[in-house]
């Protein structure tokens, strides 16, 4: 078992906390957050230590979990790294593409293992129809949550949209051409609802939608390929796949004819999608690649990337 601390006691913090106690790879030694009667009420409630400093924990730790404020992501990433201690920091990774390569580099010096919280990637439904994306031309994707002022910090985009970003960077497998995009504060300070088209050089096209201002809830992604239309509801993890098939002797559900005459066997399937908690498989996977020195589901180049382009998307606001 890996001897693990959390920084930060929020609500995510309370919800890893948690998972590490069920977890059987780790051993949860204590917590530290900023705020010391936070941490210490933390600490009772959970069954560990509250540490007075974070530079307690960090002697004492074999994995640290950053689940604080974006801003400080990289202080605590760097000073655990420096340290020697494996480093599990939820997304967005750092504040900008500087820190991320900072942290990149140190993860190499220091012979560390990183991986960053993006936690669809652990979602079933995902996992259910992964090895069934093969060269999507056409993506959409919509991520649409209700207010809430958390991680209202920080654009839409860094706070939601970038669960897509890094879905479809990991699908697609080509250098993006061209970027554009759109942001709108409707309550906050920073972008609450946000639109951007992805252009990538082997010519997939991904359009993405994010707000935070919507009247429900929805997380959908669709992929379009050759013969092929998977769509993914992160939201209540559940998948189709529709394809066509000449060789299946199956009986499709329908059967649709070209005007040069070819008829087309069309299939649809909706795979097994099992029960999960993504954060525990997420953290779970971190210590599997550690024990196995193996490189992390989502690494820190993952986090980096999707960092870098939901960057770009802001930049690239109107």
């Amino acid at each position: 078992m890996f001897k693990a601390g959390v920084v930060g006691c929020g609500h995510l913090g309370k919800i890893h906390i948690r998972l590490l106690n069920q977890s059987d790879n780790f051993d949860l030694l204590g917590v530290y957050d900023n705020d010391v009667n936070i941490s210490k009420k933390t600490a009772s409630e959970f069954g560990c230590k509250s540490y007075g400093s974070f530079e307690e924990m960090i002697d004492e730790i074999d994995v640290l979990d950053i689940v604080t404020p974006t801003s400080s992501h990289f202080s605590y990433a760097l000073k655990a790294i420096e340290n020697g201690v494996n480093v599990f920091i939820e997304k967005p990774v750092c504040s900008n593409t500087e820190e991320s390569l900072k942290l990149v580099e140190k993860s190499k010096l220091n012979n560390v293992k990183i991986q960053v919280g993006h936690v669809e990637r652990f979602n079933p439904a995902f996992t259910a129809v992964e090895n069934n994306i093969s060269k999507p031309m056409f993506i959409e994707s919509h991520r649409l949550a209700q207010f809430n002022p958390r991680g209202t910090d920080v654009s839409v985009v860094l706070d939601l949209m970038i669960h897509d970003i890094d879905i479809i960077l990991s699908s697609v497998d080509s250098p993006i051409k061209q970027i554009s995009s759109s942001g709108v504060s409707v309550i906050s300070d920073t972008p609450d609802i946000a639109n951007a088209r992805i252009e990538f050089e082997n010519g997939c096209v991904a359009n993405l939608t994010a707000s935070r201002v919507s009247l429900k809830n929805m997380r959908k992604t669709r992929f379009f390929q050759s013969g092929k239309y998977i769509s993914i509801d992160f939201l209540n993890r559940e998948s189709e796949i529709v394809e066509i098939d000449e060789k299946k002797s199956e009986i499709p559900i329908m059967t649709l004819e070209t005007s040069d005459g070819n008829k087309k066997k069309i299939y649809f399937s909706k795979p097994d999608v099992s029960e999960n908690n993504a954060i525990l498989e997420e953290l779970n996977s971190f210590a599997f690649s550690i024990k196995n020195n193996k490189r992390p589901k989502v690494d820190i180049y993952d986090g980096h990337n999707a960092l870098d382009v939901a960057i770009k998307i802001i930049k690239n606001f109107k």
